[in-house]
């Protein structure tokens, strides 16, 4: 029997709709500007360029309802609510939720402009609020993608604005990674970001999945 030095963490996962099963979490990858509105408001050229990719750690997850604290060294955190892929064995999509990749903004400008890596902006805990998985192959591409914050409408898009679709995006992703059960993928969000506050209560919709809802919790302790 092994021994551990210290008790190995609780694995991450997600709830799922419909089931008394959960799915456990491996590792989550992120698309960066998947939206040609978005890649345009981020300064960036939105005509099809090759996907890329960044990562949160997989304990950066907030799911089952919970609020996610507002985070540490940072003066401009962001909302950006995306669809999420979950992935079963040779790759496949299984599932989809809702989720919101909450990213130090500031922080990130100041990565990009020094040409250093983007963790502390986008791996950071709790970084990564998610809804429950809803199994199956996931709505059309025509369903909307939307987040509001204290009841204002922040973003609003349908899938098929997506530059990548989202069996093109694990086709990508599986050329640097060897992918399979417990990878999420993150897959872009729409034009619209901006920042959240302490209280701010924040709602995000993919049609046909469960939605995620959660109040911008206080500062870490």
């Amino acid at each position: 029997m092994t021994q551990w030095l210290i008790p190995p963490p609780e694995t991450p996962s997600l709830p799922i709709v419909g089931s008394d099963h959960r799915y456990a979490v491996r590792r989550i990858l992120c698309v960066g500007q998947n939206y040609a509105d978005h890649a345009r408001e981020m300064g960036a050229d939105p005509d099809r360029p090759a996907p890329f990719f960044f990562s949160k750690p997989a304990m950066a997850l907030v799911t089952d309802g919970r609020d996610p604290a507002y985070p540490s060294m940072t003066g401009n955190l962001h909302h950006e609510v995306e669809l999420v892929l979950a992935l079963g064995e040779g790759a496949a999509i299984i599932g989809m939720a809702v989720g919101c990749d909450l990213t130090r903004r500031d922080l990130q400008a100041e990565a990009k402009a020094r040409g250093r890596p983007w963790d502390a902006a986008k791996g950071f805990d709790q970084s990564a609020p998610c809804g429950a998985l809803t199994p199956g192959s996931g709505p059309e591409a025509s369903a909307g993608i939307r987040l509001s914050v204290n009841g204002e409408g922040r973003q609003s898009a349908r899938l098929s604005d997506m530059i990548w679709a989202s069996h093109e995006i694990v086709e990508q992703a599986a050329r640097l990674w060897n992918l399979g059960p417990g990878d999420l993928i993150f897959t872009g969000t729409p034009a619209g970001v901006g920042p959240v506050r302490t209280g701010d209560r924040v709602e995000a919709v993919v049609e046909g999945l469960a939605p995620l809802s959660f109040t911008m919790g206080p500062p870490w302790t």
